[in-house]
Order: C-alpha cells, then structure tokens, then sequence
C-alpha cells in the first residue's frame, strides 16, 4: 500500500514546470524585491557587513550612548570571565548529591542530547542587563536562545535593536525577531478585539499582497543589522523564506506555535516541503520548528524521527513550550517540565522555552505575565507604569530558566546556555 504514497516523476516535472515559467504573477513578485536589492550575493555581504559587531557598536554609540556603554560592560565582564563556566555550574549542581551519574541508576545522557535554554521574549534591551547582573552575582546561566517580538520600527527607533543584535553576537547566542509584517496590524478583516476572536481561527494572517511585503521588511532588517533569523506564522511566508533560500539569501527562520502544528502529519507537511526546496547541500532555512502547545511526547518523538530520516536533525531545532504566558493563551496551571525529562533522552535538538514564570510564582505576582502585553506599544507600556512589572516577568522566566536547567543536569543532560559566557576553555 505505501508504494501508492510515491510521487510520480511527471507531477514532480509539472511542479518545476510551474515554478520555471516566463511569467509567473505568484513567484516574480519574490523575485522582483531581490532584484531590487541587488542580488542574493550582495544581500548576503551587506548583512555580514552591517551585521558585524563593531559596525553596530559604532553606530549604537551614535544612536544612543547610554546602551553602548552597558555593552561595554557586558563585553568586561565576558572577556573577565565573570559568568559562572558550564563545568563549574554543572559541578554545583553534582555537588548537592542529587545528579545521577554514571554509577547511579541511570547513566549520563549522551552529549549530542544537549538542550537549548530559551527564553521568549526579550523586548527591552534594559532587561537583558538587569538578567546579566543578576546572573553574575547569582552565578546563574544565561539562556542560549532568546525570541523576541518587539515592533521592529518602534525599537529601531531608540537603538534597542542595535543594542540587542550586538548582545546577541557578545552572548554568542541565537536569537530570533518578529517582523512587523503580519495581519495584526489591521490587514486582516476579521481581527480586532476579544469579539472577533474567531478570527485567529486561520491564524494571525499574512493576507493578500502580504508575503512580498514580509520579504521587503526581513531584507531591510537583514542587510541593514544582520537580523538572520524571524519568526514565521504563515504557510505562505514559510514557502516564501524556502524560496529565499533556494536563491541564495542566507535567510533562517522558525516557525511559530501560532502555525499550529499539532500532530505527526501536519510535521510531515511542513518538512517535506523543506526537504523539495532545500539546497544542493540539503540544508534548509526552516532552523527551529515551534510546535503546538497542546503536543504530547509521542508527537514529538514522532516529529524527532521525521526530522531525522528527512535528513534535518542537525539543521531543525525542535522548539517546545515548557512554560507559557500565565494570562491569555493557555490554561493554567502548564508546566511541562516533567515531559521533557523523558523527551530530552530520546530526542535530540530540543529547545526548552520559557514563556512565562514557574505557575507558583506567577500565582504570586500582582501582575502575572500576559501574552497581550506583546502588543503594547512601550508608549502604552510607559503611560500605564508597567515597566517594572514586566521586566519582573522577565525575570521569573529567567528563574524558570534556572530550574529548567537544574532539572536536566541532575537526569545527566546537558544544556546549552550563551555560548560565550558559559561554554568557554
């Protein structure tokens, strides 16, 4: 019966057929903004160029001083080796008597089982600071990915964009923005406020003329700042950044839990897709795969294999919500921390991301986090005094972090945390 599943050579053949025509009004529209920046080639150079650290140093100092010089300490307090090492950090941990090692009842976990410790979302520069003190002083980790969804105008504006960018490349860790380009601006019909809720049914939304506008806004911020890799929601600016890629443009991208990939076939959809239109060298710009909040692990353990026998496990880093945001988008209590103890020894390239605070903690706060505070403006923010509630948000998925990582090290996995600071000689 499988033999039915094969694909046809003539329907392989009818598809570059489509794809290679003269006139094509859904493909030259992708070809004509690439054109208009002069090539793959000097997209690419422009974004290794104004993507380097010292270009954005230089130009932050112009921008806003106050940002450059907390990058100066940040890069002093690196170079000094301030920031707890991995080994030192994992000998605390064996220190307490509660990691298991080799002679316990159950053996280290092979390092190629390594987790990244991610955090979403960072959306002022000033945070990232106030966790690097607290991180040295606590001899904490540093995630060693970090989502961000910040208005990209508004923060290009007041050189947070710039700052962040040039953390990130200090932290040696990567990091993901989100474009501004998307239907919650008003582009979408059936979105406005909670009495349209039916509206996300189909997704936030790339409507339209929209994912050529999505290309126009990711090479902007890519030739202008080095910004690599954003965040997807939508099949079309999915195939988009396939297509990107295909032409030569370094693009990477993950893709949202807000794309709603909830079970084995709809993973199978989205990488046999990245598996038509990878490179010669098979890779692909699809880099993290966020799946539904409401996965369990046999659909991850489905998806790792997947990834795996597509050739993708070193490539696409699995994204997995350990916490969420405690108002507004899940019920609560979520905490998946014990379903990745068990996953994370089966799978490899697993991203832990914390999205919100320990549920105990965030019960506690007199302002718990919430998923619609993304969509204030920092006007807003400002107005309404919630800066200091939000950095402390901020700052319990960072304890959040720490737990996370505590838990893994004690089962023998190891953990990925900023590259620079932690994982040094």
């Amino acid at each position: 019966m499988k033999r039915s599943f094969q694909i046809e050579s003539d329907r392989l053949e009818a598809i570059n057929a489509f794809l290679t025509e003269g006139l094509n009004p859904a493909l030259d529209p992708l070809l004509e903004v690439v054109k208009r920046y002069g090539g793959a080639d000097r997209i690419n150079d422009l974004a290794r160029k104004n993507g380097a650290l010292s270009s954005l140093l230089e130009r932050l100092k112009k921008k806003n001083s106050a940002y450059a010089a907390q990058l100066d300490w940040l890069m002093e307090q690196r170079n000094a080796r301030r920031f707890v090492s991995m080994p030192d950090y994992v000998a605390r941990i064996v220190a307490t008597g509660a990691a298991k090692t080799r002679a316990d009842r159950a053996p280290v976990i092979d390092s190629s089982y390594q987790v990244t410790l991610e955090i979403s979302a960072l959306q002022f520069f000033p945070w990232l600071i106030s966790q690097a003190r607290q991180t040295i002083e606590k001899q904490e980790l540093m995630p060693g990915r970090f989502i961000r969804v910040r208005a990209m105008k508004e923060q290009e504006e007041d050189g947070d964009l710039l700052a962040v960018v040039a953390a990130m490349k200090i932290l040696g860790a990567s990091w993901v923005e989100s474009l501004d380009t998307k239907g919650t601006d008003g582009s979408n019909v059936h979105l406005g406020g909670p009495d349209t809720i039916t509206g996300y049914f189909g997704g936030i939304g790339q409507p339209n003329r929209y994912p050529y506008r999505w290309i126009e806004e990711y090479l902007y911020y890519y030739t202008n700042y080095g910004v690599k890799q954003v965040l997807n929601i939508n099949s079309g600016t999915v195939l988009a950044g396939y297509l990107l890629y295909k032409l030569g443009v370094d693009i990477e991208f993950k893709i949202s839990v807000f794309m709603g990939n909830d079970n084995p076939l709809s993973v199978l959809w989205t990488l046999l897709t990245a598996k038509l239109f990878a490179r010669e060298d098979g890779s692909t710009p699809l880099i993290g795969f966020n799946l539904s909040n409401s996965v369990d692990n046999w659909t991850l353990e489905l998806t790792g294999r997947i990834r795996r026998e597509l050739g993708f496990e070193e490539n696409v880093r699995i994204e997995h919500h350990i916490l969420e945001s405690y108002r507004h988008i899940v019920r609560q209590p979520y905490d998946r921390l014990g379903e990745l103890l068990e996953i994370a020894k089966t799978v490899r390239n697993i991203s832990a991301k914390h999205e919100g605070g320990v549920p105990q903690t965030e019960q506690s706060r007199d302002y718990p986090s919430d998923i619609l505070d993304y969509f204030l403006s920092k006007e807003e923010i400002e107005e309404r005094s919630l800066m200091p509630a939000l950095e402390r948000n901020y700052l319990d998925k960072h304890a959040a972090v720490q737990r996370t990582a505590t838990a893994l090290l004690k089962e023998g996995i190891p953990v990925l945390a900023a590259p620079l600071l932690h994982h040094r000689d």
